[in-house]
């Protein structure tokens, strides 16, 4: 039995849901999301939740039920929350500056780097080019574009110069040990 499969999403005042069929469309005031997802799990709107229900107990229809239900959950919190995705730059010369809305990373190379923003997703700079903020309404679009970020430098083990995610621990290796003579 699905936990999370059979929990209802509550649907805020201010989020619009449409259901049609496998189709499911959510509006609310920071945006749009749509999805198509499996005919075979019934997606039913009732009281102000969406109830999610699988045919049979198939191994299949479990493994989709849940994660229908937390694909529909995250749409309905994007659309009316939002995500947020916070990145920590460590090192000497390192530094992340916005130009317009394209966020441009110095990040040691002979070259900075510009990274444009998909659609529904704003670039946020902090302290000095220290912190960097990715906000949007798609969990996977801003998680996805958070590791593309940190791929481009990642935190390494000796000084823990790179780009990492806040609060992410970094385990430290000893420097080359000295000459025995």
């Amino acid at each position: 039995m699905s936990r999370i499969g059979n929990k209802p999403i509550p649907i805020p005042d201010k989020v619009q849901v449409n259901v049609d069929g496998s189709e499911v469309t959510v509006k609310g005031p920071k945006g749009e999301l749509y999805y198509r997802f499996s005919p075979e799990i019934k997606i039913e709107r009732e009281d102000g939740q969406l109830i999610l229900t699988r045919p049979t107990d198939l191994r299949h229809h479990r493994a989709i039920h849940g994660t229908t239900r937390a694909l529909l959950a995250n749409m309905v919190t994007g659309v009316s929350d939002g995500f947020e995705r916070v990145l920590e730059v460590e090192g000497v010369g390192y530094r992340a500056e916005m130009d317009g809305k394209t966020l441009v990373m110095h990040l040691g190379y002979s070259h900075p780097i510009p990274v444009e923003p998909p659609q529904d997703v704003e670039f946020v700079v902090e302290e000095r080019g220290r912190i960097i903020r990715i906000r949007g309404i798609d969990k996977q679009v801003v998680g996805e574009l958070a590791a593309v970020i940190r791929k481009m430098r990642p935190p390494e083990p000796y000084k823990g110069k790179g780009v990492r995610y806040q609060g992410e621990r970094i385990r430290r290796k000893a420097g080359k040990a000295g000459k025995a003579g």
